[in-house]
């Protein structure tokens, strides 16, 4: 036992050494143990490779406390948004791994999440910037405590300027002045940020009613929301049967953190044996090779309806996506249009059919057409150059965007069923449909008819 303590203290050690000479022989020579051995012990936290900084790091972290942006920065310097993320969030880079500094490991060839021991460090750009509870003090207040104390200001009078209690500043003083006894306000927040983080247990590490009703969901499919969600309604008054959702997904995905087995990943929804980071819009790739044009840039006299001649379009699909309609709805009118796809409905298709249906329509009641992102549009800017209607194109899975259309088609599905084959419909057939749907008297158009509506607008242009 106190050989196994010795090696555990001499391990300890050399991992201090050698995040500073950052070698793993000189560490070795300093602590005393065999290069073999060191090397062991350096490849477990994944430090036996120890590259040089990047050329741009240090005018990267410049710019970022300049205030610039992440991407903007990036850019500057010629790095991925990536890379430059990995910066901020303190991630290394070894081999196939990437080392977060909670200790994951996450090994992308293998799949396989753990965790390792995690050598004294800085805390990260991204943790000294993070937004935490105001009960703590920022960045901004201790610059401001280290002007008014080197005014001579008083305790108290520094507490009234900033709304703190004195014990506050005193404490915040007192934790954080140097041994020379100056107060600076960028290494006390550094030292306040690398204090932050707790060796807390994790909470569904031991045996206990919390993990066998968690393995009981689990097990029955449950997600790990529904869990958290239920345990206050099944467990009122017991406050120890509490586990947020995170929680759970990082028992079952951080090895040897949670305590739940692997194996749990086959009763996630996903089957995914680990997790997958979303992309922010920005980091988005362009759904098609021509640039789109935003519903955010539509006109405004669009979103009121005032102004006729802005349509809404879509496709509901056939059985196993093989057959498909073309929908187009009128926004102020709600009138209703169909397009036949004879064979498919590639982008090539959608094109020809939508640019036969608009070219019927007088030329002032062809202003502009919305659309979601569907593979479909892929050809939107030559339907533009054909018709000289602009298409715009609703945010990714928002629906709501095209909210005339979404109605239509709902209606459309009494003629036209989900899981049947829509080609066996012809021309003929959709004209009749339109023609119902465009001759019902609507609520939301004074009990007028779409049909109606539309005749006014074509007889009153001279």
């Amino acid at each position: 036992m106190d050989s196994e303590k010795e090696s555990g203290e001499r391990k300890a050690a050399f991992l201090e050494v050698l995040s500073v000479v950052k070698s793993v022989a000189a560490a070795a020579r300093e602590v005393g143990v065999a290069r073999s051995t060191a090397a062991g012990w350096a490849s477990q936290v994944g430090m036996s490779t120890i590259r040089a900084p990047h050329p741009g790091r240090a005018d990267y972290a410049r710019l970022r406390s300049e205030g610039i942006s992440q991407s903007a920065a990036a850019v500057r310097i010629g790095i991925n948004v990536r890379t430059a993320r990995d910066w901020d969030q303190g991630i290394r880079h070894v081999g196939n791994a990437r080392i977060y500094p909670d200790g994951r490991r996450v090994d992308y060839a293998t799949g396989r999440t753990s965790t390792v021991p995690v050598p004294h460090a800085s805390p990260s750009l991204m943790a000294l910037e993070q937004a935490i509870h105001p009960r703590y003090l920022s960045l901004q207040e201790r610059e401001q405590i280290a002007d008014l104390h080197r005014d001579g200001q008083s305790l108290r009078a520094i507490g009234r300027a900033m709304g703190r209690s004195s014990s506050t500043i005193k404490r915040e003083l007192d934790r954080n002045t140097s041994e020379s006894g100056t107060y600076q306000p960028h290494a006390a927040h550094r030292q306040a940020v690398a204090r932050r983080p707790r060796p807390k247990p994790a909470k569904l590490a031991h045996e206990g009613p919390l993990r066998t009703y968690l393995l009981e969901r689990l097990a029955d499919h449950w997600s790990p929301e529904q869990i958290s969600r239920m345990l206050p309604v099944v467990f009122p008054e017991n406050q120890e049967m509490r586990v947020s959702t995170e929680t759970i997904y990082q028992s079952i995905y951080v090895q040897t953190r949670g305590g739940l087995r692997r194996e749990l990943t086959a009763a996630l929804r996903s089957g995914r044996t680990r997790r997958v980071s979303h992309r922010h819009a920005e980091q988005r790739t362009p759904r098609f090779s021509e640039p789109m044009l935003m519903i955010s840039e539509r006109p405004a006299e669009v979103e009121d309806r005032a102004v006729p001649g802005h349509w809404e379009g879509d496709l509901i699909l056939g059985a196993s996506s093989r057959s498909a309609i073309v929908t187009l709805v009128e926004r102020s009118t709600r009138y209703v249009m169909l397009g036949y796809l004879p064979g498919g409905h590639t982008a090539e298709e959608v094109h020809d059919v939508l640019v036969e249906v608009i070219s019927t329509l007088p030329e002032h009641l062809r202003h502009s057409l919305t659309w979601d992102q569907g593979a479909e549009m892929a050809q939107h800017r030559r339907f533009t150059l054909a018709t000289n209607m602009p298409v715009y194109f609703c945010d990714p899975s928002s629906p709501w965007q095209r909210g005339s259309n979404e109605n239509t088609n709902g209606l459309l599905r009494q003629y036209f069923p989900k899981g049947t084959d829509l080609s066996v419909h012809g021309p003929e057939e959709l004209a009749r449909v339109a023609a119902q749907l465009n001759s019902r008297p609507r609520k939301t158009l004074n009990w007028s008819t779409p049909a109606q509506r539309l005749r006014d607008l074509i007889s009153a242009v001279p």
